[in-house]
C-alpha cells in the first residue's frame, strides 16, 4: 500500500498528508480523547442501569436533584446543574484552546484548508436542524429542539473506535476532530444566542470586566494559578447569574490563551494549559455530565415513544440521516466547487463512515436537549433517549462501513508509522531528505553486511559437518 501523497498546493488534495507537527499534535489530542471517550461510554452506561434498575432507581434521582453550593451567591444547585453548568465549563475551556490553536497555529489559519472542515461542519449542523424541524412540522411537533441533534461528541466516536478496534488514517483523524472543533464553536454560539432568556446586564457586566482582566494578565505574562484559577471561578459565577450560559465564560477564557510559540518555547501558554486541563475535562468533568445526565428510562412505553414521537423521531432522523447526508454532501460540494481531488488513497465511501460516526451526538446533543425542554422534564428525558438511541444507531452504521476498509485503514496507517531509520520521525515525512536515504543505504549495507557473514558461517558449518560424515564413512565397522 503507497503512502499518503503530500499536500500538492497546485492542485489541492482534500484529506491529505498532514504536516508532521499537526499529526504529533492530532496524535496526542486523541489518545486523550480516547482515553475520555471510554470513561465516558462507562459513565453513560453506568447511569443507564441505576436509573433503570428498580432496587436502585430512586437513589439516582434524589442524588441527582441533592443540591449544594453557597445561596447567597446564586449557585445554590442541583448536582446535575452543577455537572451541566460547572464541569462543562472545563470542556467548553479546552474546546476554546483547541479553536484558537487551530485559527492561529493548525489547519483553520489557512483560508483555503480550512474551507472544507468548515463547510462539512455548516452543512452537518444545518441539515439535521432541517430534518427535525420537517419531521416536527409534518408531526405537528415541538421546533423548540432544532439544535439537539447538530452536536458530534468526538470523544464518544473515537471510544466507538477504540472499542471495534479500527485505526482511521490520520487524515481521516484530523477532518473528524477539526469537524468536532468546528462543531463545538457553532454549539456554543447556539447555546448562547438561542437559549439565552433573560440577561442580568450588572452581572454579565462583571463578567466582562474579569475577561477584561483575564486578558490583561495573560498578555503582561502574569504566571500563577493562584491568580487565574479564583478569577476564571469569579467569572463563571458572574456569567451564570447573568443569564448566559456559563459555559460561555469556559470558551472565552480558552479563545484568550496564546496558542503560539515564540523564540525559544517548546510549548505555547495554550499547548501547556491544555495538556494539563485535558484530561480533566475528558477524565472527569464530561464523564460525571454523563452520570447524572443519561439516565433515563428506557421502558418499553419509552422507546416507544422515542420513535413515534415527532420531537424523538426528529432527533433520531438528525443524528443518524442528516449528520451523514450534511457532512458527506458539504464534503462533496468543496471538493465540486474548489476543483480539490479527493486523496488517491482514500474513496467517497470513507468519507461517509467519519460522517456517520460524527452522528455520534452525545454530550452538547445532551446540553442542548436539557436547554431547549427545560420546562417538560418528561420530554427532557425522552429527547435524551433519541440522543442515546440516535448515537448508538450511528455509531453501528458507522462501524459496518469501517469496518469494511479496516485492512485498507491499517496498511495507510502502518505506512505513516513506518520508521526504518529510528530517528523518531516517520519515513514518509523524509523521502526528499538525502541524510535519510544515506541512513537507511548504510542500514541497509549493514544489514546486507550481516547476511553475508551469517552466510559464510553456515557455510562453513556445513562443509565441516560434511568432512566429519565422510570420515565417520571410511572408519572399519
Amino acid at each position: 500500500m503507497a503512502a499518503p501523497s503530500p499536500t500538492d498546493h497546485k492542485s489541492p488534495k482534500l484529506l491529505g498528508r498532514l504536516s508532521l507537527p499537526e499529526l504529533r499534535f492530532v496524535g496526542d489530542a486523541l489518545r486523550a480523547e480516547t482515553v475520555g471517550g471510554v470513561l465516558l461510554l462507562v459513565a453513560a452506561i453506568a447511569a443507564l442501569l441505576w436509573a433503570n434498575i428498580p432496587a436502585i432507581s430512586e437513589s439516582y434521582a434524589s442524588v441527582r436533584s441533592f443540591h449544594i453550593g453557597p445561596s447567597s451567591l446564586g449557585l445554590d444547585l442541583s448536582l446535575q446543574h452543577w455537572a451541566a453548568d460547572g464541569l462543562l465549563a472545563i470542556f467548553f475551556f479546552v474546546a476554546g484552546i483547541e479553536l484558537k490553536r487551530e485559527l492561529v497555529a493548525g489547519d483553520l489559519r489557512d483560508a483555503r484548508a480550512a474551507a472544507l472542515p468548515v463547510i462539512a461542519a455548516l452543512c452537518g449542523m444545518a441539515v439535521p436542524a432541517l430534518v427535525y424541524v420537517l419531521v416536527n412540522v409534518l408531526g405537528d411537533g415541538s421546533t423548540a429542539g432544532w439544535a439537539v441533534p447538530t452536536a458530534t461528541d468526538i470523544a464518544f466516536a473515537l471510544a466507538v473506535l477504540a472499542v471495534i478496534g479500527t485505526s482511521l488514517p490520520s487524515a481521516l483523524r484530523a477532518f473528524l476532530l477539526t469537524l468536532a472543533v468546528v462543531d463545538d464553536l457553532f454549539a456554543i454560539l447556539i447555546i448562547a444566542v438561542f437559549f439565552t432568556s433573560e440577561i442580568d446586564f450588572l452581572a454579565l457586566g462583571g463578567a466582562l470586566v474579569g475577561l477584561a482582566l483575564f486578558w490583561f494578565l495573560l498578555r503582561r505574562d502574569v504566571h500563577g494559578w493562584y491568580v487565574y484559577v479564583p478569577l476564571a471561578l469569579a467569572i463563571w459565577g458572574l456569567m451564570y447569574n447573568s443569564g448566559v450560559h456559563a459555559t460561555i465564560a469556559g470558551v472565552a477564557m480558552g479563545l484568550m490563551l496564546r496558542c503560539t510559540r515564540r523564540e525559544g518555547e517548546q510549548h505555547s501558554p495554550g499547548e501547556r494549559i491544555e495538556h494539563l486541563v485535558r484530561p480533566v475535562s475528558a477524565g472527569l468533568a464530561v464523564p460525571l455530565f454523563a452520570l447524572f445526565s443519561a439516565g433515563v428510562s428506557l421502558s418499553d412505553q419509552a422507546i416507544a415513544q422515542v420513535f413515534t414521537r415527532p420531537e424523538t423521531l426528529g432527533v433520531v432522523l438528525g443524528l443518524v440521516i442528516g449528520k451523514a447526508v450534511g457532512i458527506f454532501g458539504g464534503t462533496w460540494l468543496a471538493a465540486r466547487f474548489t476543483k480539490a481531488e479527493l486523496n488517491e488513497d482514500l474513496a467517497w465511501p470513507d468519507v461517509l463512515a467519519v460522517a456517520s460516526l460524527a452522528g455520534i451526538g452525545f454530550t452538547v446533543s445532551l446540553l442542548i436537549g436539557e436547554l431547549a425542554f427545560a420546562d417538560d422534564a418528561v420530554l427532557t428525558d425522552e429527547i435524551k433517549a433519541a440522543v442515546l438511541f440516535g448515537s448508538l444507531i450511528a455509531a453501528v452504521v458507522a462501524c459496518v462501513m469501517l469496518k469494511l476498509r479496516n485492512r485498507t485503514y491499517r496498511a495507510l496507517t502502518e505506512a505513516e508509522e513506518r520508521d526504518d531509520d529510528n530517528d523518531g520521525i516517520p519515513d514518509i515525512y523524509e523521502e526528499h531528505n538525502p541524510a535519510y536515504h544515506l541512513r537507511m543505504a548504510k542500514i541497509y549495507e549493514d544489514r546486507a553486511a550481516e547476511h553475508r557473514r551469517k552466510a559464510e558461517n553456515e557455510a562453513a558449518t556445513a562443509l565441516q559437518t560434511a568432512a566429519g560424515s565422510t570420515t565417520d564413512g571410511d572408519r572399519p565397522a
